[in-house]
C-alpha cells in the first residue's frame, strides 16, 4: 500500500456535510491500511512456510496465481454486494472474511499440502480486493478534487499496513511458529470488523463499470494502449519485488530469513516515505519530471539487486527500488484520469483494469522463469519492466504533444 492532503482540507471542512465526508475519508484510508496488511502477507509468509530453504518456485507461483484470482473475483463479488448493501456492510464482511482466511491458513500450514494454502490465499485476495473497491468508492468525491494526492494518500495507508505485516513476521520469526504468527495476525482484521461496523462511509457517487463496447473503443486509442501498458508493467514490477524479495534475498544475497523480511519491510518503508515525502512536491514540481525521475531511480535499484551477491548491495538496491517506485503509480493514475475523465480506480475500467490484473501475473511469470533459469530472474523481470516504464513515459509525453492533448 492517513490524513487528507492540505489542498482538500478547506473544502472538506466547510460545514457539517464536509466534516462528515472528512471523517468518512479518514475511515476509508484506514481500510487501505488493512488491505496493505493482506496484500503483503503472501510474500512475507514464505520464509515461515519454509520456502527460503526450498526451490519449489512453481508452488510459490501458484500462491500468487491464487491471490490474483481472488483479486479478480472480488471485482464481481463487490459489485453485486454494493448493489444490494452499503459500503459499511461490504467492508465489515471483507474484514470478517480476511480474519477467517488467516485462521484457516494457520490450520493448513506446512506440512499440509500446498493446494489447501492456495485456497486460503485466494480468499485473502478476495477480501483485499473487496476492501480496495469499497474504500475507493467511498473516496470518490475526494478523488474528483485531487486524483494524485488521493491515490498517494491511499498508497501511504496501504504501505503502512504492508510495512507492519513485514515487521510483525520478521520480529516473530524465531519466536513463534508460522501457525502461531498467523493466529495472531488473524486477530487484527477481526477487531477491525467490529470497529468499521460502527463507522460511517460516504455513499458512493453513481458510476458504471465499463461495457465491452467501451473497452473495445479504448483498444482503438493509442493513449489508452500506452497508459495500460504502463500500468501493466509498473504493477508487475512492484508486485514482483514485494512478493519475491524474501526468497530472492536468501537465495541470491545469502541473508538470514528474518533479515530478508526486514528487507521487505525496508521496501515498504521506502515506498511509504517516498510517497509521504513527495506529497508536497506534487504541487511544486512538474508531474512529468517526477514520473521520469522515479522510473530512473527504480531502474538503478533493480540494477543493484540484479548484480549483487551480498547483503550490502541488496539493502541499497531495495531502498532505491522502493523510493523510485513510490510515485509512479499515483502519477500514472492521475494522468489517466486527466486524459479519460470516466476513469475511477474503484470500478472496472475496461482496458485499464485488465492491465492492473495482468500485472498481478508477473510474480507467476517469475516463478516459471526461476524454476527453469534460476532465482536471478526475480530481479531481471522488474529491471526489464522498469526500462519499459521509462520508455512508455516518454512515449506518452510524445503522443500528447503530437495530438495536442493534455501533457503527460
Amino acid at each position: 500500500m492517513v490524513s487528507m492532503s492540505e489542498p482538500s482540507t478547506p473544502a472538506l471542512s466547510a460545514g457539517p456535510v464536509y466534516a462528515h465526508r472528512a471523517a468518512s475519508a479518514r475511515t476509508a484510508l484506514s481500510v487501505f491500511f488493512l488491505s496493505g496488511l493482506l496484500m503483503c502477507f503472501p510474500g512475507a509468509i514464505l520464509p515461515s512456510w519454509g520456502y527460503h530453504i526450498s526451490e519449489d518456485f512453481l508452488t510459490i507461483g501458484a500462491y500468487f496465481l491464487a491471490l490474483g484470482a481472488g483479486l479478480v473475483a472480488s471485482v464481481r463479488v463487490a459489485a453485486i454486494l454494493l448493489q444490494k448493501k452499503d459500503i459499511r456492510f461490504v467492508v465489515v464482511f471483507a474484514c470478517a472474511l480476511a480474519s477467517a482466511s488467516l485462521f484457516y491458513l494457520a490450520a493448513v500450514s506446512p506440512p499440509v499440502d500446498w493446494p489447501w494454502r492456495a485456497a486460503g490465499i485466494f480468499l485473502v485476495g478476495l477480501a483485499a480486493g473487496m476492501l480496495n473497491r469499497s474504500a475507493f468508492q467511498s473516496l470518490t468525491l475526494v478523488w474528483e478534487r485531487d486524483a494524485a494526492s488521493t491515490i498517494n494518500l491511499a498508497g501511504i495507508a496501504f504501505g503502512l499496513g504492508s510495512l507492519l505485516m513485514a515487521l510483525f513476521l520478521s520480529s516473530t520469526f524465531y519466536v513463534y511458529t508460522g501457525r502461531s504468527s498467523l493466529i495472531l495476525a488473524a486477530l487484527l482484521p477481526g477487531f477491525a470488523a467490529g470497529i468499521f461496523a460502527r463507522r460511517h462511509f460516504a455513499a458512493p457517487v453513481p458510476h458504471h463499470d465499463s461495457t465491452p463496447a467501451e473497452m473495445w473503443r479504448d483498444f482503438r486509442s493509442p493513449a489508452a494502449i500506452l497508459f495500460s501498458l504502463l500500468l501493466f508493467f509498473q504493477c508487475g514490477n512492484e508486485w514482483t519485488v514485494a512478493g519475491w524479495l524474501t526468497v530472492f534475498a536468501v537465495h541470491r544475497a545469502g541473508v538470514a530469513p528474518d533479515d530478508a523480511l526486514q528487507m521487505l519491510a525496508l521496501f515498504w518503508a521506502a515506498l511509504l516515505i517516498g510517497r509521504a515525502g513527495t506529497q508536497a512536491l506534487l504541487k511544486s514540481v512538474g508531474h512529468g519530471k517526477l514520473l521520469v525521475s522515479s522510473a530512473a531511480l527504480a531502474m538503478l535499484g533493480c540494477l543493484f539487486l540484479m548484480g549483487t551477491d551480498n547483503s550490502g548491495g541488496a539493502w541499497v538496491g531495495v531502498l532505491l527500488v522502493g523510493v523510485g517506485s513510490a510515485l509512479i503509480y499515483p502519477l500514472v493514475v492521475e494522468k489517466i484520469g486527466h486524459r479519460f475523465p470516466g476513469y475511477h480506480p474503484g470500478f472496472f475500467n475496461g482496458i485499464f483494469s485488465l492491465a492492473v490484473a495482468g500485472g498481478l501475473l508477473a510474480p507467476v511469470t517469475v516463478a516459471i522463469g526461476s524454476h527453469f533459469l534460476g532465482v536471478w530472474v526475480v530481479m531481471a523481470l522488474p529491471l526489464a519492466g522498469t526500462i519499459l516504464v521509462f520508455l512508455l513515459t516518454l512515449a506518452i509525453w510524445l503522443e500528447a504533444r503530437l495530438t495536442g492533448g493534455k501533457r503527460a
